[in-house]
């Protein structure tokens, strides 16, 4: 079945340019209520005067029958209905995803502040109609902040009406069961009346949207008879209690909640236990118990990659405590919001604030917000910031801390001694945390241990980590973390030269943090992407994943990837042979202190190719002095290179050690940029033959790694060697790129759809679409489809 909504149009207007030449037919758009048919039957009326169109809930036998009257006249029937297509040709009209209904939103409501239509967003559950009806009630007071977002449609919305209509409609037995849904969102379809299920239709719809119009609008008698119900039928357990509590108005049903809720928690399953403390909640009449249980629920949501309801939770906690600690513990909760999602150097000043009001009281608690805050830090690129942080854990630390930790005040000590470039110090700290994470459970010990790994030099290891770290998050259900883990799962593979596993851990990063609204780290990723495509001399892709980021970048402050994306740009200058654009880039724009050392061998052969030697020396020391002292095989090997570029009586001892050191590494690309490199300096210095050797040697590699771009300039500059046997060669095989590309497109996807879902430019898929014909040896989708099924 074809799906996505710019595939609809398209299916219209082929069935019309079908009708013309009497090959007429028919096309069922399927969708629910408020999902876009009507609009889209309504532009098609108004695009052609005589194409028939019927918007009904179902399809009839008459209907069926005029669909087979039409097939091969000069008619065409469009259908647009919330039913099954009944076997006839059909596109369907998909809730919209978080992304496009947040656009949505702000198209809507200019100025809209980013939590409350994220709020909306998550209600509205990609229903266009939703989006529109919810935007349009909103009142100053919600706009301000003063008041709640909306937690069910208004009185009057469209959709509301719809369904109380067609409930009134409905036999009792019907209404009974969409009592049952809307008092229980996890109640079991199958287990319920099925003609009345049928007859219930979408009403019975377990989506927030759905239910909660419900629960306001279906009466009370008959909700209390499906809570009865369902208390005396349900097995034992937390949605047993729930009901009996509702039904016996027992507020001591709280505590059998809160254990319910702990014991789900404790087996990863944090959605549940939101559910169940935030039940539990509901229970409870004292206000400081009430607000501890809601403050639970917040962190469950939190930790399940729902930091909007988190947040909804919260502003009703907030209210009934005064509480130091309570209070501090909803810091943390919201500083871990905020560093996902909105600003890192607030985020960084509430996580502080929160290990101070827990230091006293739950220690371990402060020191994992001392942790965040210098993430946060991190990612504002502020020093400052990072440096208050570090010595505050360094103030509080005890001789006898316990192996989580020290983990993480190690953590802080080593990163700050490495952002001041004292990486003799760091060293030690930075040992010590990857040695703790085989003794420390749990996801987050294993992102610290990648990171600081990363750091040594320690590309393996950090890879090994950090892939430790993502499936902890998935089995622990931390899915907050998993975006976080998959950052270090791309650079680490980035540093072993695996571009093909950074580029996968990337995307998914990019699709794991929009899924649950992580907007920073969904930056993050598409700067890594934007770097991975620059490295291989993609500038359009990478252009493209910079200009996506760069509005985030601006508006949150987000100093860290900023200078990734700096630092991709700057490669893409370099290979569009503008050096001293690239040089500007990197030199003299401010940025994270760290991810500037690491850009140093693109700011050196910048430096160098703009005749300005001591600027790349300067660049150059604090990259050797990094790489030097961690003994990373890797950078020392760029380190090599930078000095092969620099100095003229020893260039060749310092490019064949690179050489040498790329190959121990296993760095296939940069080995491939080094004899490139060096071939030129061969070459001008009257040594073709040899030039000719570490040239070819380039072309290879980078025709493995399919960068075009970089495999025409190594062409280019063994031509001026005077090798003539220097041309484009078909080459079988696909890259995982070109393979992703592929499948995409198998499945029935648009070029369009394709470059959204990958991070590309509409022209490089283009680009890659037609390699793959070429070396597939197939002249349309259709043939590429039978080749990859």
């Amino acid at each position: 079945m074809l799906r996505g909504r710019e595939r609809q149009r398209v299916a219209v207007d082929a069935l019309v340019d079908r009708a013309r030449v009497g090959r007429g037919g028919v096309l069922v758009l399927r969708g629910e209520a408020g999902s876009g048919k009507t609009a889209l039957l309504d532009a098609v009326r108004q695009t052609y005067d005589a194409l028939l169109c019927v918007d009904v809930r179902e399809l009839d036998d008459d209907l069926l029958q005029l669909a087979r009257d039409v097939v091969g006249t000069r008619a065409a029937l469009l259908i647009a209905t919330e039913g099954e297509a009944c076997g006839l040709p059909s596109v369907t009209l998909d809730p919209l995803d978080p992304a496009t209904s947040l656009r949505v939103l702000h198209d809507l409501v200019p100025g809209l502040p980013a939590t409350l239509a994220a709020d909306l967003a998550d209600l509205a559950c990609g229903n266009p109609l939703a989006l529109v009806e919810l935007a349009g009630s909103l009142t100053s007071a919600q706009l301000g902040g003063v008041a709640a977002a909306p937690e069910v449609l208004p009185e009057n919305s469209s959709l509301r009406l719809r369904w109380r209509a067609r409930f009134d409609t409905l036999s009792s037995r019907a209404q009974h069961v969409v009592a049952l849904a809307a008092v229980d969102e996890e109640i079991d379809a199958e287990a319920l009346d099925l003609d009345a299920v049928i007859e219930a239709g979408p009403l019975v719809d377990p989506r927030r949207l759905v239910r909660s119009a419900l629960q306001a609008d279906v009466p009370l008698p008959l909700r209390r008879r499906a809570h009865a119900e369902l208390a005396e039928t349900l097995p034992p357990g937390a949605r047993r209690t729930w009901h009996q509590a509702v039904t016996t108005q027992d507020a001591g049903l709280a505590d059998v909640l809160t254990t319910h809720a702990e014991r789900a928690r404790l087996c990863g399953d944090f959605a549940t236990a939101a559910r169940d403390h935030d039940r539990a909640a509901r229970l409870t009449t004292d206000p400081e118990a009430k607000a501890h249980r809601l403050l639970k629920a917040a962190a469950d949501h939190w930790a399940h990659g729902a930091p909007h309801r988190s947040r909804a939770v919260l502003r009703t906690a907030v209210r009934m405590t005064h509480t130091p600690e309570l209070r501090a513990l909803m810091d943390l909760v919201v500083g871990g919001i905020d560093l996902g999602e909105s600003l890192p150097d607030v985020a960084a000043d509430r996580l502080v604030r929160a290990a101070k009001g827990l230091v006293g009281t739950r220690r371990a608690l402060a020191v994992a917000a001392l942790g965040f805050a210098g993430e946060a830090a991190s990612i504002a690129g502020d020093h400052r910031r990072y440096t208050a942080v570090a010595e505050f854990a360094k103030e509080i630390r005890r001789d006898d801390e316990p192996p989580a930790t020290r983990l993480t005040l190690d953590h802080l000590t080593g990163m700050l001694a490495t952002f001041d470039g004292r990486h003799d110090e760091a060293l030690p700290a930075l040992r010590t945390v990857v040695d703790l994470a085989e003794q420390v459970p749990g996801p987050q010990a294993r992102i610290w241990a990648s990171q600081a790994a990363y750091v040594l030099g320690d590309a393996t290891r950090s890879h090994e980590m950090a892939t430790s770290a993502v499936t902890a998050a998935r089995e622990s259900g931390f899915v907050a973390l998993v975006p976080w883990a998959l950052v270090y799962r791309a650079l680490s593979a980035l540093l072993l030269d695996q571009h093909a596993a950074a580029l996968t851990a990337a995307t998914e990063g990019v699709h794991a943090a929009t899924a649950i609204g992580q907007h920073n780290a969904v930056v993050d990723h598409l700067t890594i992407l934007a770097l991975l495509a620059a490295l291989r001399g993609d500038a359009d892709t990478a252009l493209h994943r910079i200009d996506t980021a760069t509005e985030h970048i601006t508006q949150r402050g987000l100093t860290r990837p900023g200078t990734f994306g700096a630092w991709a740009f700057a490669c893409v200058d370099l290979a569009r042979d503008r050096p001293a654009d690239a040089l500007d880039r990197l030199r003299l724009q401010p940025g994270h202190a760290g991810i500037k050392v690491m850009a140093a061998p693109h700011v050196v052969e910048a430096a160098v190719a703009c005749g300005r030697p001591s600027t790349a020396d300067r660049a150059l020391q604090p990259f050797e002095k990094w790489a030097g002292t961690t003994g990373s095989t890797a950078r020392m090997a760029l380190s090599h290179r930078c000095h092969g570029l620099l100095e003229s009586g020893t260039a060749d001892e310092h490019f064949e050690e690179a050489i040498r050191l790329h190959r121990a590494s296993g760095t296939a690309l940069e080995l491939a940029k080094t004899e490139l490199l060096y071939g030129n300096r061969l070459r001008r210095g009257r040594k073709p033959k040899a030039a000719r050797e570490h040239l070819r040697d380039a072309v290879r590699i980078f025709q493995s790694y399919q960068a075009d771009h970089w495999v025409e300039r190594a062409r280019a500059e063994l031509r001026a060697a005077g090798d003539s046997t220097s041309e484009p060669r078909d080459h079988p095989g696909l890259t995982p790129q070109q393979a992703q590309i592929a499948r995409l497109v198998a499945e029935g996807a648009t070029n369009r759809e394709v470059a959204a879902r990958l991070f590309l430019s509409h022209r490089t898929v283009e680009h890659h679409l037609r390699n793959i014909f070429a070396r597939l040896g197939v002249r349309s989708r259709v043939e590429l489809t039978r080749r990859l099924d």
